[in-house]
């Protein structure tokens, strides 16, 4: 081997390494974003505690089960129930105003 089959060789060497290690790089990289990621999300699932100067944020099913919390109540007050709605409030106020208009809020030519 001459001294330039020598030279090409480790040339050859050198550039297939640093292949290797660029891919190795990307790959750890991409790898370290996805953890990130993942672990951001498994805080929000979990919720965190409290710490100085931050609030504590409860996590993704605690925060479900306050919006159905929030739901039936506002459910509580569509429908009519014990009387305690919303909608038994609206039926009853209807039903004065109708005996106190017979014919009706608009009937007097408006």
């Amino acid at each position: 081997m001459t001294w330039l089959d020598v030279a090409l060789v480790w040339a050859g060497a050198v550039t297939l390494l640093g292949g290797v290690a660029a891919m190795g790089w990307g790959g750890l990289r991409a790898a370290g974003r996805t953890w990130r990621r993942v672990d951001e999300f498994m805080d929000d699932w979990q919720g965190e505690l409290e710490r100085p100067g931050v609030p504590a944020r409860p996590g993704l099913l605690e925060r479900v089960a306050l919006i159905e919390e929030r739901l039936s109540r506002v459910e509580h007050e569509l429908y009519p129930n014990s009387g305690d709605s919303l909608r038994d409030a609206v039926d009853h106020a209807n039903r004065q105003l109708a005996r106190l208009c017979p014919e009706g809020p608009l009937s007097s030519g408006e």
